[in-house]
Parts: C-alpha cells; structure tokens; sequence
C-alpha cells in the first residue's frame, strides 16, 4: 500500500532528467495539489514525488532522486532527528519547510539542523517558485526577520567563546579559509586558492564549525560578521 501510493503520486513526465527535481511531503492533499499546479507552469520545475506523512516520505527519496523537499512543518514536529535523518537519507536534497506559524526558538533550531529554507504557508506562488530555485542553486533562503533571530541567538552563543578566556584559537590555515568564506566563494573555489583538495576544506570546515559552535557556511558568515571575528588576525595571515 505505501509502495502505490509513492507511485501514484509520481510527476506525470517521469522520463526527464532536466529542471528541478521536487519532492512534496504534506498532510493535506490541497497544499499538494496547488503546489503542483504551481510548479507546473514552470518548465524548469517538476515534481517527482509526493507524500501524506514522514515514513511515505522516507520510502519515496530511498526510491526517488531529488534535489529539493518541501515539507510540512507539521509532519516532523515532535520528531526530534527528523531533520539529520532527512539529510542522512538523501543528503543531496535541500529541505524547504513551511510553517503554519514562525517563532524565534523553532526558526532557529530549524537552519541549525540543516534547513535552507523556513516559509510560511500562506506563500506567494512567485516567492515559493524563486525560493526553490534559490535553495536548489545551493543558496539559503531566509528572511529578515528570520535573520535578526539567528543573529541574536548566535550574539547569546557567542559571549563565552568570545572571552578572552574561552576565545577560539583559530590556525592560520583556517582563518584563511574563513576569509574565504566571507567573500562567498565555494569549497571548490577555496580549495584552487589554498592549494588543496575539495574533501580538505571540507575537514577544515568541520573543525571550524566545531570550534566556533556553529553548524554551516551561513551560521559561519554571520558569526563573522557580527563578532568581528577576523580583526584580531593579521592581513597576511587572511591571505597567505
């Protein structure tokens, strides 16, 4: 029975590899079946996939490749490692999730665990279209007020690792890296200018974010760029 229902709901045009390939995990069928009309206008956007609850949706990224999820809010809450057990099934997938209703605490913890996108579900078909290209093209999509909640929570985050007793020690390599970051430039981009390997920034990375107490590139920038975490370093050592 879980097995046709994933197949029933496929997109109608299977056989194309090309555009962005989504996947719809909603409780309520009408969300469903607007955001596929949605999507239907566009040619770059197809949905391949969809699902009434969680475990549908584990089976139906196990049997179908795609680059974007659009998931009900509802359909993870109170599972607590809904979020890394998406991302560990199909970590090519950028998960969007919509809200009936946003609080600081839940929006945070949210981007935390790994989302690139929180919208609302009354969104505009326009913004949720651009929200996934946005997010499928590698982007985090986040809004101002959304920003101004991540902000503060990493400003709170920040005040005992910003002492000068428990400051980060930061090697020269990483501030580097880092400085990259900063200037929006990928691990491939990176990895050319440092004169190593993709898989090496991405280690460096990890250990980054561990020192830090932060959990991705956009987390990273805004800690930067808030605590004026670099100019305590010298230019040569951003460059060298």
């Amino acid at each position: 029975m879980l097995e046709r229902s994933v197949q029933d709901n496929l997109d109608e045009d299977p056989i194309s590899d090309e555009g962005i390939r989504v996947v719809l995990a909603d409780s309520q069928a009408i969300y469903r079946v607007g955001i596929r009309k949605i999507f239907a206008l566009e040619d770059d956007i197809r949905v391949v996939a969809q699902s009434e609850t969680l475990s549908n949706l584990y089976v139906a990224l196990q049997r179908f490749p795609a680059d974007v999820v659009i998931l009900e809010g509802d359909l993870i809450a109170g599972v607590v490692d809904a979020i890394p057990e998406l991302i560990r099934r199909a970590p090519q997938a950028k998960l969007i999730v919509q809200v009936s209703e946003s609080s600081e605490s839940s929006t945070v913890d949210l981007y935390r665990r790994g989302v690139r996108g929180v919208v609302p579900r009354s969104i505009a078909p326009d913004l949720l279209v651009k929200c996934v290209r946005k997010v499928s093209a590698g982007e985090t999509w986040i809004d101002n007020q959304s920003v101004s909640w991540v902000i503060e929570a990493y400003r709170a985050q920040a005040t005992a690792l910003m002492s000068p007793k428990n400051k980060p020690r930061l090697s020269p390599k990483e501030v580097q890296i880092i400085t990259c970051i900063t200037r929006g430039m990928r691990n491939k981009e990176i990895a050319y200018q440092v004169g190593t390997t993709e898989q090496v920034i991405k280690n460096y990375l990890r250990k980054i974010y561990d020192k830090l107490g932060v959990s991705d590139r956009l987390e990273l920038a805004l800690y930067c760029m808030h605590h004026q975490l670099l100019k305590d370093y010298p230019q040569e050592m951003m460059n060298s």
